[in-house]
């Protein structure tokens, strides 16, 4: 039994602007961004095109084989995110006596429910938030490691970390001294990776040194630097803006596993950011401020 009527299907299409496909102003990455951040959903499951790949028949597919919460939950998100958008852009209610039409809808979904009907599986998570809380863990524990074996646990760290959001550390990272070096794949594009974990902040000379590394490779690679410590504000100034270098720190990796959010989507946040403004390093906590 569906979640939503066909009738109801055809207020969800008017509410949300899923006429051509589309839902809302979301693109597919926007779209799978936002069913991560704010559902823990993988929107791209192929679970949920089998009406067809585009935006609108993916959450029409979504929101009849989840179960009844999920899909309530869902709407929800979406309707906040709706008004958010609208009230921003003062844009003019589309849907005639849209707010009661929706919660007169939510109100009918979250009727008694069939007990004997078959219940609808969970969605597919967009990241195991077992291993994210492990992976927390590993990360606190570091912290009272001595300075070689937290080099090695570091560089394992990393490595799982990358691999459980899907970014494909392909080359095997390896540790050189307190320095680790890698790399990854984000949206299609090779990133190379530094780290350090080290007492002091790292200062300009060190960004510098890592951006004239990436400018002896191809003209596409771009660079991520990890720094537990922090960077110099100093340095950040002297290193300057428009490099093809962004940066984290200690605490943007544990916001980011603390407030379970998806490293993809942290960094993917972070390129957006580097390439409005041109600046290297912005905290995660302001990125995805609450």
């Amino acid at each position: 039994m569906p979640n939503i009527r066909s009738i109801d299907m055809k207020l969800v299409d008017d509410l949300f602007g899923m006429g051509g496909g589309y839902v809302l102003d979301f693109s597919d990455r926007t779209m799978a961004a936002f069913f991560a951040e704010e559902l823990n959903v993988d929107i791209d499951d192929d679970a949920y095109r089998e009406q067809g790949t585009s935006k609108a028949r993916r959450l029409r597919c979504y929101l009849n084989k989840v179960d009844l919460a999920t899909a309530v939950k869902t709407l929800e998100a979406l309707w906040e995110y709706r008004e958010l958008t609208r009230a921003h852009r003062s844009q003019r209610e589309w849907v005639a006596n849209a707010e009661g039409r929706f919660h007169s809808l939510l109100n009918r979904m979250q009727g008694k429910p069939d007990v004997g009907a078959p219940q609808a599986a969970p969605p597919k998570p967009a990241f195991d938030r077992p291993r994210v809380l492990v992976l927390k863990q590993r990360l606190i524990d570091l912290s009272a490691m001595a300075p070689q074996p937290r080099g090695y646990a570091f560089e394992s760290w990393l490595k799982d970390s990358f691999n459980l959001f899907g970014l494909e550390a392909r080359e095997p990272f390896r540790l050189r001294g307190e320095q680790i070096d890698g790399s990854f794949i984000l949206q299609g594009e090779t990133y190379l990776v530094e780290a350090k974990w080290q007492a002091e902040q790292t200062p300009a000379k060190e960004l510098h040194a890592f951006h004239g590394k990436l400018e002896q490779k191809a003209p596409w690679a771009r660079g991520l630097f990890v720094s537990n410590s922090g960077f110099t504000p100093d340095g950040l100034v002297a290193f300057g803006k428009g490099k093809r270098v962004i940066c984290m720190d200690g605490l943007d990796l544990f916001d980011s596993l603390d407030r379970e959010l998806p490293l993809n989507l942290v960094l993917e946040r972070k390129v957006r950011r580097a390439a409005e403004t041109g600046e290297p390093f912005e905290r995660v906590r302001d990125l995805f401020a609450r």
